[in-house]
């Protein structure tokens, strides 16, 4: 099957195993090989996009309720917030390689090693969700992430401009924050989710960069300043506003410039 194809497929799965499985086969098959590039869309291909379990229920973000890491269950809640994030993730690395057509074969090969990252980043955090007695899907979660998956969806630029360098570029500021806190609490379980989010914050600065190159190479080709043209999709697809305290470290290994990281602190 071709891999685009193939990561619609996955992308289409529901249960969160069998995503998880398909995806990490998926890399597995297709980079260690070329990627043919043919268009292989077809009308109706959003049907059953994204697959997702019944639960966890989706409500608004100020209906997930507290997730305070000092008490067992809402150490429990914070890491099943995580695993959502990280469920969304695969789903969005896989979108960006079946959806866009016309784009160069490294960005194909980008995405899927992105898809293979956040299946794994899934598995480790749904294994110790269930080390604490809870399951994907116990707990309530929004959908902010997708959401902004939806908006872009006819655009691959703005695709590239909202969500790694922008949604997934605020967990490079709130991962060490989060980290701190678990500290704090100073448990087994609390301390295993931190190495678990050592993990997940190398990878992710790898996956900011990616959205930080292909934003830049389709500016080139369109021949648009990407600062500029940054703002212009920020404001018409209404992202959410960006707020200290930033990972400055972090965002520059992930390829934001001196004047972006400016921007940033001007905000």
């Amino acid at each position: 099957m071709h891999p685009r194809l193939a990561a619609l497929d996955a992308l289409r799965l529901d249960d969160p195993e069998s995503k998880v499985d398909a995806t990490r086969a998926l890399a597995v098959r297709s980079l260690a090989q070329p990627m043919p590039l043919d268009a292989v869309r077809t009308a109706g291909d959003d049907i059953g996009v994204p697959g997702r379990p019944a639960r966890p229920e989706h409500v608004s973000a100020m209906a997930v309720g507290k997730r305070s890491p000092f008490v067992p269950d809402g150490r429990a809640a914070l890491i099943h917030s995580i695993c959502h994030i990280e469920f969304n993730a695969i789903n969005l690395a896989l979108d960006a390689v079946w959806r866009f057509d016309g784009m160069p074969e490294a960005y194909y090969r980008h995405w899927l090693r992105v898809a293979d990252e956040e299946a794994q980043h899934f598995a480790m955090l749904h294994a110790h969700l269930q080390t604490m007695g809870f399951r994907y899907g116990d707990f309530t979660a929004h959908d902010g992430l997708w959401s902004m998956c939806e908006k872009t969806k006819h655009d691959v630029l703005a695709r590239m401009a909202l969500v790694p360098r922008t949604l997934e570029a605020r967990g490079l500021d709130a991962t060490p924050l989060i980290q701190a806190r678990l500290r704090r609490v100073n448990t087994p379980d609390a301390l295993r989710a931190v190495e678990i989010l050592d993990v997940i914050l190398r990878d992710e600065v790898g996956h900011v960069a990616i959205g930080n190159h292909w934003f830049r190479w389709l500016c080139d080709r369109a021949g648009l300043d990407p600062i500029a043209q940054y703002r212009v999709l920020y404001r018409r697809h209404e992202a959410p506003r960006l707020k200290a305290p930033f990972n400055l470290d972090a965002r520059a290994r992930a390829g934001f410039t001196d004047e972006e990281l400016r921007d940033l602190q001007q905000a």
